[in-house]
């Protein structure tokens, strides 16, 4: 989630319908922490190369990001979102209630790990290291070959990484994992998102 990221829509047009609706519902609930529309583009082509496959995330908002990955994914592929707020889950829920592909289910990120494991996996509201949580680890999550995601990271400037003028551990959790080939995309010039392959045995 982005601080910001709705209003980051303002007076987009080239929007995917159903991004449209996830987007008019998180401005309904003053929701205004969704994903910015760089990264949800992003999203978008990630969620096209999973085929058929099994596409998770944590942190649904009131599903802006979630709409992004519907917008790209395959006509078999199933979609699984986990909320923590069960006001935002029931409204994310609203806006796929005509597509079969989704699902969005209130309760903590961590739970979202009895769906999988997962083809492509985006870390936006539990599990991904920030703030001091337990990031997940990825061979409990994700297939071999799957992809995790993880957005609003600040843009490297050297190496290693730095925050707050000492080495920024999270992210280096998931660009040194022995199981993950990982690389950093910026998004924006003030944004960056991982984006990890798991190469590690099943």
């Amino acid at each position: 989630m982005t601080v910001a990221g709705t209003s980051a829509y303002a007076g987009r047009t080239d929007l995917p319908g159903r991004v449209r609706a996830a987007l008019d519902a998180a401005l309904e609930a003053g929701f205004d922490n969704s994903c910015l529309p760089e990264q949800g583009a992003l999203l978008r082509t990630l969620a096209a190369g999973v085929g058929p496959g099994l596409i998770g995330e944590t942190g649904t908002g009131v599903g802006v990001g979630l709409a992004w990955l519907a917008s790209g994914a395959h006509p078999a592929a199933r979609l699984i979102s986990i909320e923590r707020d069960p006001s935002w889950a029931v409204a994310a829920a609203e806006v796929f209630a005509d597509d079969p592909r989704v699902t969005v289910r209130a309760g903590e990120g961590r739970s979202l790990v009895e769906y999988g494991p997962f083809d492509l996996l985006v870390l936006d509201g539990g599990g991904h290291g920030k703030a001091g949580g337990e990031p997940v680890e990825p061979r409990r999550w994700l297939r071999p070959g799957g992809l995790l995601v993880i957005d609003d990271f600040t843009p490297m400037a050297g190496w290693p990484p730095t925050h707050h003028g000492r080495p920024d551990t999270e992210r280096l959790y998931w660009l040194d994992h022995p199981d993950l080939r990982a690389a950093e995309i910026r998004v924006t010039p003030a944004s960056a998102t991982i984006v990890a392959t798991y190469v590690g045995t099943p």
